[in-house]
């Protein structure tokens, strides 16, 4: 027991043990601050570079832009990652912390557990695919099985999706076999307005071709002129008319929005009535009675 406690004292009031220490420390301390500093100037410096790029006039298109903004978030990752690595191997080597075996060991181990790990390696491989055939990039709005929303951040083995309603939806790579995506190409949608089954069809279709022509010149969203197709149905008291319509990608549902309430504001100052609910009320009392007298 007293030489436990005295090797104890040794060692506390060991002068090179705790200059060691805080040598190591303060080491450490430096290579994580540096690592961190190191990163964060690097994405900025590549994010900046990647910005000058896009603002040079005349040879940035949409889907060149889309394309740069995938590769400047896979970038940074690769960046993150070859660092942060880096740094765990130097704070491992100032705890003294054998490299070569832990590597020769790290090897072993992952020939044992790779044949587990076959998902990670899916993942991997068909996120190199998704980036190198550019099926979809930051900032697309598309749908895998039943997620759909805003593509944040594309990586080696994840996928990051924002769903309409904020939440954040982490897909592996390997899971996506099927993709729409609905920001490649224009859009195209159909509007359907109804309008009474008594009112004056040929003046409300004439209207609203008045209201279509030019229309496109008006609007940048709007890609060609819209058309005004005809009577699409005829049910009970409504007739059904219908317009087709071409727009920049994802840019048909604010289009559509602005069309329907301009033809409402038309139709309303000439008097052509939409269709809507009525009721009608029988007095049975009153009715039964009157026959009655009579």
């Amino acid at each position: 027991m007293g030489k436990l406690y005295n090797s104890f004292i040794e060692m506390m009031t060991n002068e090179k043990l705790w200059l060691s220490i805080g040598k190591g420390t303060l080491n450490i301390i430096l290579i994580a601050l540096i690592s961190v500093i190191v990163v964060r100037v690097a994405h900025k410096m590549i994010k900046k570079s990647f910005e000058l790029r896009l603002k040079v006039p005349g040879e940035m298109t949409a889907q060149t832009e889309r394309r740069y903004r995938t590769i400047l978030r896979l970038v940074q990752s690769v960046i993150s990652y070859v660092v942060y690595f880096s740094a765990i191997l130097a704070i491992l080597s100032i705890l003294n912390v054998n490299l070569a075996g832990l590597l020769a060991g790290a090897g072993i181990a992952g020939l044992a557990i790779g044949f587990g790990a076959q998902s990670l390696v899916k993942d991997v491989i068909t996120g190199f695919f998704i980036i190198f055939e550019d099926q979809f990039g930051v900032g697309d709005y598309i749908k895998i099985s039943a997620i759909e929303g805003t593509v944040l951040e594309i990586g080696l083995r994840t996928t990051k999706v924002k769903g309409v309603n904020g939440e954040i939806n982490i897909i592996p790579n390997g899971t996506i076999s099927e993709v729409i995506n609905y920001s490649i190409s224009n859009s195209a949608t159909v509007i359907d307005v109804s309008v009474s089954y008594n009112a004056d069809i040929s003046l409300a279709e004439k209207l609203i071709e008045d209201y279509l022509d030019g229309l496109d010149t008006k609007y940048e969203e709007i890609v060609s002129p819209p058309t005004l197709l005809g009577i699409q149905n005829v049910v009970g008291a409504e007739v059904t008319l219908r317009i087709s319509l071409e727009t920049l990608p994802m840019q048909q549902f604010g289009v559509s929005r602005m069309i329907r309430k301009d033809i409402k504001d038309i139709f309303d100052a000439n008097h052509i009535e939409i269709p809507y609910p009525k009721m009608m009320v029988y007095e049975r009392e009153a009715n039964t009675r009157a026959e009655g007298e009579e």
